[in-house]
């Protein structure tokens, strides 16, 4: 029998950690404890807490023992992994070295320690070392990224702090072209699944223009091609919709975009034409639309003919601004990869 005088400063600790201690554990210990300071009999305490009476009478040597900061101590076995001792050398080894499979992982770590694991051991064990199976990326052979730091910090960052105060409007342009083709992705599925492939190569193209700060899109699109009067016409409808402020667009160096007749247009209606640094992709706002629209609406799905497939892109855009706002403000950041700090690994096949 256990006689516990709790002070007015322990209950209502006790009562205050048994609902917000951010552990169940130390919530369940509370709660036993808050029985037994309203002088509930302990066969009762054990049913409302759902615990065994030799686990309450832990709690209470516990409590008359460190008090309320013992119950909040947490003891859980946990069996340690003979591979934790080489964790910095795996680590260290991996990182130089990646692997493609699991299997490929548990060969060098036999290999390098003369511990056989199992591959669902291997996979626990290299994903808490912080391993995860990601998609390699790839970096545009010419691309300099000193020469893009430098655009970054001296060209495009003051425009877009003028973009965030409404001192002027920054689009991000660029076209895609999408054809009417099978776009292959991944499907949790029973069996693997097959796509028929459409006939023919018909092309839906797709010049945007995306606003930095509040994502408003501007589109031309026709399913020929996109040239220099493709681009006037995007320049003409922006300026139609903003005549009263100032416009700079952030573009690449296709031709069709770097010309006299563009740059006319451009001076005529007022509209500042900046071009990124070549080969940079990875600072263009708008290519990240562009992958998303393909997870959305393209990848592993079949249109039967050349209406639906551009339905579905066209759709997929009309909705930027309410179905899909959430996932593209998230998406759509001023943040900018680099290429100055990545870790480039090269494979080699022996």
């Amino acid at each position: 029998m256990f006689n516990i005088e709790f002070t007015t400063t322990d209950q209502e600790t006790i009562n205050h950690e048994r609902y917000y201690h951010p552990h169940p554990h130390v919530r369940r210990k509370m709660e036993a404890l808050w029985l037994k300071s309203q002088e509930l009999p302990h066969h009762e305490i054990c049913r409302l807490a759902s615990i065994t009476e030799p686990t309450l009478c832990r709690y209470f040597q516990d409590y008359q023992q460190g008090g309320v900061e013992r119950l909040k101590q947490l003891h859980f076995y946990q069996p340690a992994s003979a591979l934790a001792a080489h964790t910095d050398v795996l680590k260290a080894h991996f990182q130089a070295h990646p692997v493609a499979t699991v299997k490929e992982a548990q060969a060098k770590i036999e290999e390098m320690t003369g511990l056989s694991r199992s591959e669902t051991q291997v996979r626990h064990f290299v994903t808490v070392m912080g391993m995860k199976c990601r998609k390699v990326g790839t970096i545009p052979a010419k691309a300099d990224p000193q020469e893009q730091a430098l655009f970054k910090q001296e060209k495009l960052e003051p425009v877009l702090e003028q973009a965030k105060t409404g001192q002027r409007k920054v689009f991000f342009v660029d076209a895609a072209h999408f054809v009417l083709a099978p776009f292959l992705g991944f499907l949790w599925c029973f069996t693997r699944l097959f796509i028929q492939a459409p006939a023919g190569r018909q092309r839906f193209n797709v010049l945007g223009a995306l606003e930095a700060i509040s994502h408003e899109l501007v589109m031309v699109t026709n399913d020929t091609y996109i040239n220099a009067e493709s681009v006037c016409q995007l320049l003409w409808k922006l300026r139609m919709l903003y005549p009263d402020i100032p416009l700079t667009l952030i573009l690449d160096n296709a031709r069709y975009q770097k010309c006299m007749l563009i740059w006319s247009v451009a001076a005529l209606l007022e509209i500042d034409l900046l071009y990124l640094p070549a080969y940079s992709p990875n600072l263009n706002l708008i290519e990240r639309l562009w992958k998303f629209v393909k997870k959305k609406c393209l990848y592993s799905k079949y249109y039967a003919n050349f209406g639906l497939f551009k339905e579905a892109i066209t759709t997929c855009l009309a909705h930027t601004h309410d179905l899909y706002k959430e996932d593209l403000d998230t998406l759509l950041t001023l943040k900018f990869q680099t290429f100055d700090d990545l870790v480039k690994v090269k494979f080699v096949t022996v």
